[in-house]
């Protein structure tokens, strides 16, 4: 019988377990598990309500997802767990929670069930922006030479932040929590049995540096006296590179998941890190868009650089002896999901239903038979703020040029435009920076499914554009970081660049930019950026003028 890895994708809504022949990165099977509570923004599991820009997840959700796919993968292929040699995970990221000396999270404990702040923080969970606003003003006074290698800004996503406002509204939680983990860091203790820091996330999330480790005391100090000595009392616990191998699994957890004790695990991983090598990169070059919900862009460098509005550049960050640099959209699959859900026409609807088609195919096929500028519409896509290159949570989207006339499949393939553009200002920003991209592949959902959309971003940036044969491309990462685990003595492999080379998988088809779309969209690139820097970069604050308007006008209702 032949070597099997196993990798699991912890994402918003679901994780997915994905069986894979480590010989040839074949990919046997998979399973999903909808989470059981989902994404908690209005409301905990007992009812009590959330404010807003919360977004919580419970933890047992995680657990269930290992407990009901990876039994699921094997019984469909009758694969013995004899034959998996490794597991790997990867996560969204900032995903965070507060746990006990023990390892278990609070919300688990009977006396924190009903409160907020002992849950899981979801990455898009957004309350702790005062914080992050804070740090980074005081960040900036004290000359703090970390805000560089995170474009300037530290996200209200991230770690710090989310711990701060811990501090600040519920300093009780603050106090019980042994370790203030990610996630995807604690889903590995409880297969291992032992606490341990991904280099990932700890580079990427937490302001953690390879070379000078954390910031300094002081600096938590100069927050708040009270988090003077975080680092000591919440973020203590190895921090170990990728690539590495955690430990094995414990007897308990095996009897759990229904894999062997001792299989190899992987250090914990985060998403779209996870992908690059999935896709065959191992060298500088070629950046990664993992488009879905959200959009992550990944590249290698081979030295540190300063880039504007960058997520981070972390050594080791993504593989071994490269820089990982990383920048995002926050706001890509959601997009087009608000637009379906608020402002297509009851008839579209119908005709879509009448085809046989989902709304969303329905609609591009309408965008598709468009001429690019043909709709004199110009979007913004900053419906859910930004995230690079301006690091501003608080922007808001825009749509320009709408008539009278304008109809819904316009306005879609506007949003879909906005979205390349959004892209090709990373992509920009980096090269002016002196890290080069010649080439660049996308995988995710969308990249498998839209070629309209895929088009769209191939004329808009005009490069090719090249695309992951794997319909779950971070699945398949942890499954290579799984082997690369389990090690070369027992059928895996020594390094991640070893196992790419048997285990990637890219699609023969190339997307080519069409001359005629390109100049068309390179007029229309020079008008969205002078409509980013006159909103984003604060000539016109517009936006967040309305939201402050809109918070008082609620803070009345609620009053009245």
């Amino acid at each position: 019988m032949g070597k099997y890895s196993i990798g699991v994708d912890f994402g918003t809504q679901s994780g997915r377990a994905l069986l894979v022949e480590v010989a040839t990165g074949r990919e046997v099977a998979t399973a999903v598990k909808e989470y059981t509570h989902g994404v908690m923004d209005r409301e905990l599991p007992n009812g009590k309500k959330l404010e807003e820009d919360w977004a919580l997840q419970n933890p047992q959700d995680y657990l269930e997802v290992l407990q009901t796919t990876i039994p699921q993968v094997l019984n469909e292929t009758g694969i013995s767990a004899n034959d998996v040699i490794g597991l790997g995970i990867d996560f969204t990221a900032c995903t965070m929670l507060p746990v006990d000396h023990e390892g278990t999270p609070l919300c688990m404990l009977e006396e924190y069930q009903d409160h907020p702040h002992a849950y899981v923080k979801l990455w898009k969970h957004h309350a702790a922006q005062k914080e992050a606003n804070r740090l980074n003003e005081i960040a900036e006074q004290r000359g703090e030479d970390f805000l560089a290698r995170y474009g300037g800004k530290i996200s209200s996503e991230w770690l710090i932040p989310k711990i701060w406002q811990i501090l600040n509204e519920a300093p009780e939680v603050y106090e019980d929590a042994a370790h203030m983990l990610e996630a995807t860091d604690w889903v590995i203790s409880q297969l291992t049995g032992s606490i341990q820091r991904n280099s990932c996330t700890a580079g990427y999330k937490a302001i953690w540096h390879k070379q000078e480790g954390y910031p300094p005391s002081d600096f938590f100090k100069a927050l708040d006296p009270r988090l003077e000595n975080v680092v000591e009392e919440k973020l203590s616990a190895p921090i170990v590179p990728i690539g590495s191998k955690a430990g094995e699994l414990t007897e308990k957890a095996a009897g759990l998941i229904g894999l062997n004790p001792g299989t190899a695990i992987a250090i914990a991983n985060v998403d779209a890190h996870v992908a690059v090598p999935a896709v065959g990169i191992t060298e500088p070059g070629k950046l990664l868009a993992v488009m879905g919900t959200s959009t992550c862009h990944i590249l290698l460098g081979e030295k540190e650089e300063i880039v504007p509005g960058m997520c981070g550049v972390v050594e080791d960050g993504v593989i071994p002896g490269y820089l990982g640099y990383e920048a995002g959209q926050s706001c890509v699959g959601d997009h087009f999901e608000w637009f379906i859900n608020n402002a297509v026409p009851e008839s579209y609807q119908k005709e879509a239903e009448e085809a046989g088609k989902g709304i969303h195919q329905y609609l591009t096929e309408k965008a598709g038979e468009l001429k690019a500028g043909e709709s004199g519409l110009l979007a913004l896509d900053w419906w859910n703020g930004n995230r690079s290159v301006l690091v501003d949570a608080d922007l808001t989207g825009l749509l320009i040029g709408a008539t009278l006339a304008t109809k819904a499949e316009e306005i879609y393939r506007a949003l879909i435009e906005a979205t390349a553009y959004g892209t090709r200002m990373i992509v920009e920003t980096f090269r002016k920076s002196g890290v080069p991209i010649h080439e660049f592949y996308a995988c995710g959902g969308i990249a498998q499914k839209n070629a309209f959309m895929m088009q769209v971003y191939a004329d808009v940036l005009n490069m090719e554009i090249r695309i992951s044969d794997s319909s779950e491309t971070p699945a398949l990462g942890s499954a290579m970081f799984g082997a690369v685990a389990a090690g070369k003595e027992n059928g895996g492999y020594e390094d991640i660049r070893e196992a790419a080379k048997h285990m990637a998988r890219i699609k023969d088809q190339v997307y080519q930019p069409q001359e005629e779309n390109v100049a068309v969209y390179s007029a229309l690139y020079d008008e969205y950026a002078r409509l980013h820097d006159y909103f984003g970069r604060g000539e016109n604050n517009v936006m967040k003028t309305l939201k402050t308007i809109k918070k008082q006008a609620g803070e009345v209702m609620h009053h009245a």
